[in-house]
């Protein structure tokens, strides 16, 4: 009997973390680990609300290449370690880090704001 080969995917910033099979994409591992990695297109590489970042270094063993609709729709930003979680597929145990929901930031910001201001 053959073992399976289990890989261990860990999101940032919060270390949420889910062992899956190899071939498994970073979409369907964030499902798995319950990180709040967003999509609107359903994993078809057309939202591009599924960007995560990995360390250069560490995507080049550890994940697939880019595939085509990777490197049409994020040129640049592959160099900088950014692939959509929807198309890259683990090889091998990766961190990724999920951007702060950009809602979520202009809310921070605000309140960060507001906690500056004297009158409240």
């Amino acid at each position: 009997m053959t073992e399976r080969r289990l890989c261990r995917v860990t999101f940032l910033p919060d270390g949420r973390t889910a062992d899956v099979r190899l071939g498994t994409s970073l979409l369907d591992a964030a499902k798995r680990a319950k990180a709040p990695v967003r999509t609107r297109c359903g994993g078809v590489a057309g939202c591009l609300m599924c960007k995560v970042k990995v360390d250069g270094a560490q995507s080049v063993g550890a994940l697939t290449e880019p595939t085509p609709a990777e490197r049409h729709k994020l040129g640049p930003l592959l160099a900088e370690g950014t692939r959509l979680s929807c198309q890259a597929r683990v090889k091998a145990d990766v961190t990724a880090t999920i951007p702060e929901d950009p809602l979520k930031a202009a809310i921070r910001k605000k309140m960060a704001e507001r906690a500056d201001d004297e009158l409240w």
